[in-house]
C-alpha cells in the first residue's frame, strides 16, 4: 500500500495547482482524477474552450459585421465550425499536455480512476478496468468539482436538451437555440452561437440577466447582446419541454401567468452548477454538509473528518476556477504549517461576452442593501482616447469607495477587456489601498486603464476628462 503526505482528490483547478504547491513545499503528493488528462471542467469542458469558441466567433462576427467600420473589405466571408472545434480542443490539449509535464516535473503521483475516502487518511482508487488500489495520506484534499445544475422535471437528454458539456461541441449550428439561465454560462454560450447565425433566445426567472452585477452594468450588457440578436424573456419561467420529430417546444409562463411557447432544436440548460462529492467519502464517515449541500469546511478548510480537507466548488463560495486554485494554495500551505490565506473580498468575477464585465468586492446596489454608505465614481470609455481609438467606447468604470478611509470597497466595469482591467482593482483591494492610491498611480496614455484611473478620481470628483459632477469641489 503506497503513503503519501497528501492524496487529492480531482485534477481541477483547485486539486492540481494544489498538489503542485505541496510538492513544491516537499510533500510527497498523490493527485487522482477520473479523466484521462488533467484540468476538471475548467481546462476541459469549461473556462478554456468556451473562451477559445468565444475569441473565434467573434473575429468571424468582426469580419461579417464590423470590418467595413475601419475600410476593411471581406468577401465572401464564412466559417468552417469544425475547423473551429478543431483549433479548440488543440488549445485544450496542450494546457492538458503541459500539466501532465508539470506533474511530472513536480514529481506528483497520477493515479487515472475514481477515488474515495474510505477512512481518515485512507482512499481508495477505482481504476477504469475494475481494480482497486488503497492508498494512504498523512493528508487528503477533496477537490471533486461541480457538475451542471438541472431543473426539475425538466429531462436532459444530452441531444436536444443539453447542458453546457455539449453546447460546447454542437456538430452544426441550431437554427433556434433557446437558453435557460441569463448567468455567465448562458449569456457566453449564447453569444457564441447567435454570433455563428443561430437564433438565440434566453429565458431567466430572475428580473434582469447577470443579476450578480449592478442594474447600470447589466443594462449596457443586455442592450449590447440585443444589439447581437440575442432575445430575452426575463422574470419567466420554464415549466416544461417536450421532444417532437428531432425538435424542442418549450413551455414557460410569465409573472402575469401569460403562457408562452418556443421551438427550438436545440435547448441549453444553464442554470448555474452543483457541487460533485458523490461517491467521494464513504457514507459511513457522515462527511458535513452545509444547508446548501455544500461541504462545510473550517478557516483551514478542515471538514468534519479527521485529516481531510475540501476546497474549490464543494465548499462555499463562487464557484469560479481562481477561487479554487488560491484556496488549493492556501490549505496546502496551512498544512505545511505557514500563513495561507485568502482574501474573499478580491475574488474577481467576470463575464466574457463582448462587451466583457468584470466586478470585484462590494457592488454599489450591494452597500445599498446592507445599509452602508459609500462613495462612487464612475468613468465612460466613451470619454477614454483608446476606446475610442479601437472602436471600443461602449460601458464604463466603477469604483466603489469608503466615505470615511477612501478604501475601495470594490469595483466594476463594463467594457472591452474588462477581465484583463478589473484585475487593477483587485490588487489595490488586496493591499488595502484607496480610491486615491488607485487614482495617483501613473497610467500609460493612451489606453484602456485609463479608464479605471479617471473612475477612481471621480469618486473626489476629480476625474479630468468628464465635467465635474454636481457636487462641491475641493
Amino acid at each position: 500500500m503506497s503513503s503519501f503526505d497528501l492524496i487529492v482528490l480531482g485534477g481541477g483547478p483547485a486539486g492540481y495547482t494544489g498538489a503542485i504547491r505541496a510538492a513544491q513545499l516537499g510533500l510527497n503528493t498523490a493527485i487522482i482524477d477520473k479523466r484521462e488528462v488533467l484540468g476538471g471542467t475548467c481546462l476541459n469542458i469549461g473556462c478554456i474552450p468556451s473562451k477559445a469558441l468565444l475569441t473565434s466567433s467573434h473575429l468571424y462576427q468582426f469580419a461579417a459585421h464590423q470590418g467595413a467600420r475601419h475600410g476593411l473589405k471581406f468577401d465572401g466571408v464564412a466559417f468552417d465550425l469544425a475547423r473551429m472545434m478543431t483549433r479548440k480542443q488543440a488549445v485544450v490539449r496542450q494546457l492538458t499536455q503541459g500539466l501532465e509535464f508539470l506533474m511530472k516535473k513536480n514529481k506528483i503521483t497520477r493515479f487515472l480512476g475514481v477515488g474515495q475516502v474510505i477512512a481518515p487518511g485512507k482512499v481508495v482508487v477505482t481504476k477504469p478496468d475494475g481494480a482497486e488500489e488503497e492508498l494512504l495520506g498523512s493528508h487528503v484534499i477533496l477537490a471533486t468539482g461541480s457538475v451542471p445544475s438541472e431543473l426539475p422535471k425538466i429531462a436532459l437528454d444530452r441531444q436536444i436538451v443539453v447542458t453546457s458539456d455539449e453546447a460546447l461541441s454542437f456538430s452544426e449550428v441550431p437554427k433556434k437555440l433557446v437558453v435557460i439561465g441569463a448567468g455567465a454560462i448562458g449569456l457566453e454560450l449564447g453569444s457564441v452561437w447567435a454570433r455563428l447565425g443561430s437564433e438565440v433566445t434566453i429565458i431567466e426567472f430572475l428580473p434582469r440577466i447577470a443579476a450578480f452585477y449592478d442594474p447600470d452594468v447589466t443594462q449596457v450588457l443586455q442592450k449590447a447582446l440585443e444589439a447581437d440578436r440575442l432575445r430575452f424573456h426575463l422574470q419567466t419561467t420554464v415549466t416544461s419541454i417536450a421532444i417532437d420529430n428531432g425538435n424542442a417546444l418549450v413551455e414557460a409562463v410569465t409573472p402575469t401567468n401569460d403562457k408562452l411557447q418556443f421551438t427550438a432544436d436545440k435547448v441549453l440548460v444553464a442554470v448555474g452548477r452543483k457541487p460533485f462529492t458523490e461517491g467521494a467519502v464513504a457514507k459511513d464517515l457522515g462527511l458535513k454538509l452545509t444547508e446548501r449541500g455544500r461541504v462545510a469546511v473550517d478557516e483551514k478548510y478542515r471538514t468534519n473528518i479527521p485529516a481531510l480537507y475540501a476546497i474549490g466548488d464543494v465548499i462555499e463560495g463562487p464557484m469560479l476556477a481562481h477561487k479554487g486554485e488560491e484556496e488549493g494554495v492556501a490549505c496546502v500551505e496551512r498544512i505545511a504549517g505557514k500563513a495561507g490565506h485568502v482574501n474573499y473580498d478580491a475574488i474577481p468575477n467576470i463575464i466574457y461576452t463582448n462587451p466583457e464585465a468584470a466586478s470585484v468586492g462590494l457592488t454599489e446596489e450591494l452597500a445599498k442593501q446592507q445599509g452602508m454608505p459609500v462613495k462612487i465614481g464612475k468613468f465612460p470609455f466613451l470619454a477614454n482616447g483608446r476606446a475610442l481609438a479601437n472602436d471600443e467606447s461602449l460601458g464604463f468604470a466603477k469604483i466603489v469607495a469608503d466615505p470615511k478611509t477612501d478604501r475601495l470597497l470594490g469595483a466594476e466595469i463594463i467594457g472591452f477587456g474588462a477581465s484583463e482591467l478589473i484585475a487593477e482593482a483587485v490588487s489595490v483591494i488586496e493591499f488595502g489601498g484607496s480610491a486615491e492610491d488607485l487614482g495617483r498611480t501613473v497610467h500609460a496614455h493612451p489606453t484602456m486603464s485609463e479608464a479605471v484611473k479617471e473612475a477612481a478620481l471621480a469618486v473626489s470628483n476629480q476625474a479630468f476628462s468628464i465635467p465635474p459632477a454636481a457636487i462641491p469641489r475641493e
